[in-house]
């Protein structure tokens, strides 16, 4: 039996991300590098991408982790995250990638949002993103971290890095959008950062 202060994570010498959307698995890898860990994405590996049925960014998390993990044997990393509008009542939340309908175009999904809220004489731009992390070895349950970063809605969007919602998105206490802001910046506060942190905590 290995010793109690040995990390079971730095053993596994990959995690698969159970994932098919490259710019999420981009920001996993660059937040996976301080472990030592290489990551692979499911869609390098032909795995299927399940419908994600569940009604919560954790059931879905969890849902996407156990079908990688089944199907590849492998230690699987899931993440579920959306943007949060308040004056949507939350939405598009869970649907957030699939808010523009198919094919999914984040620019058109980025106008569908902002004219939600006008069509709601909304005044309130408040807006969060949220992460969920689903850590599921072979034979185990999956272990669940979560993070959000508060902001506002901006428009029109600005920038044109990361992904998905970031152009049109300024986290709180900054001026430039999530799509204007350097990859290294973004990192450090992102939604995705703040899950990852207590994943590694976890496992120190």
């Amino acid at each position: 039996m290995p010793p109690m202060s040995e990390n079971p994570v730095r053993r596994v010498s990959r995690l698969v991300v159970a994932s098919h959307n490259q710019g999420k698995v981009d920001e996993i890898a660059a937040l996976l590098g301080p472990l030592g860990i290489a990551p692979v994405s499911a869609g390098s590996l032909g795995l299927s991408e399940p419908e994600e049925t569940e009604d919560t960014f954790v059931g879905n998390a969890v849902l996407k982790a156990d079908a990688a993990a089944a199907e590849s044997g492998e230690a699987c990393l899931a993440d579920d995250s959306g943007l949060a509008v308040s004056a949507l009542g939350g939405a598009p939340g869970i649907y957030s990638a699939r808010w523009a309908g198919e094919p999914r175009d984040f620019n058109r999904a980025m106008q569908r949002v902002w004219d939600e809220v006008q069509a709601a004489g909304a005044q309130d731009l408040r807006a969060r993103f949220i992460c969920v992390l689903a850590l599921k070895r072979p034979g185990e349950a999956a272990e669940i971290f979560e993070g959000a970063v508060e902001g506002v809605l901006t428009w029109p969007p600005r920038g044109d890095r990361g992904f998905g919602y970031d152009p049109m998105f300024t986290p709180d206490g900054y001026a430039i959008t999530f799509g204007e802001m350097e990859p290294d910046e973004k990192h450090r506060i992102s939604h995705r950062a703040r899950a990852f942190e207590k994943l590694v905590a976890s496992l120190k």
